[in-house]
């Protein structure tokens, strides 16, 4: 079987993180579905995807560089970026002392009048270094503006963090006194 891990990924954070409908999939509180279920649901979407297996899908999680998923005791999820009705369960955790996040310049006046708020998802997204930040804001602007948020301070005063992965972390919403502009480098 020919793997496009990379396809196999999307189609995966699609069903996942947006429409479990779509392939008949129900999510736990935590966004859970068994493995099995989610194996039928591929299988269907594609031809090439007939022979998928559990041992496939344990291979995209590894080789995925933005380490969206997780599988464990034969089910699986994604970490983090849904839109889906409702919201997901996730423990608090204490984050580093500090995290980023990369906007679109325009952004910058609203956050820093409201905070930063999720939007169309569940969770703001939160980098754990400039780098990332200034990655993900390039996908809203050429030159992005990048905003460190002192995540201690926030902690501190009751902001609940949650870990998505090693690049990411989330929080409900971050008042606008915990965050500013990053120094140019």
């Amino acid at each position: 079987m020919a793997k496009d891990l990379a396809r196999i990924s999307r189609v995966l954070s699609h069903a996942l993180r947006h429409e479990p409908w779509l392939y008949e999939l129900e999510l736990d509180a935590e966004g859970w579905t068994e493995v099995a279920a989610v194996l039928a649901a591929l299988r269907q979407e594609r031809a090439e995807w007939r022979e998928l297996s559990e041992a496939d899908l344990a291979e995209m999680i590894r080789h995925a560089s933005k380490q969206r998923h997780e599988m464990a005791g034969g089910r699986i999820r994604a970490r983090y970026g849904h839109s889906l009705p409702g919201k997901l369960a996730r423990v608090a955790a204490t984050p580093p002392a500090e995290l980023w996040h990369g906007t679109a310049p325009e952004t910058v006046a609203n956050i820093r009048a409201a905070g930063l708020l999720p939007m169309r998802r569940q969770y703001v997204h939160l980098s754990v270094d400039r780098a990332t930040a200034q990655a993900v804001g390039r996908r809203k602007a050429r030159v992005p503006a990048i905003l460190r948020i002192d995540a201690a301070a926030a902690a501190g005063a009751g902001v609940a963090f949650y870990a998505g992965n090693d690049k990411v972390w989330l929080a409900d919403r971050v008042p606008p006194q915990f965050i500013a502009p990053a120094e140019a480098q």
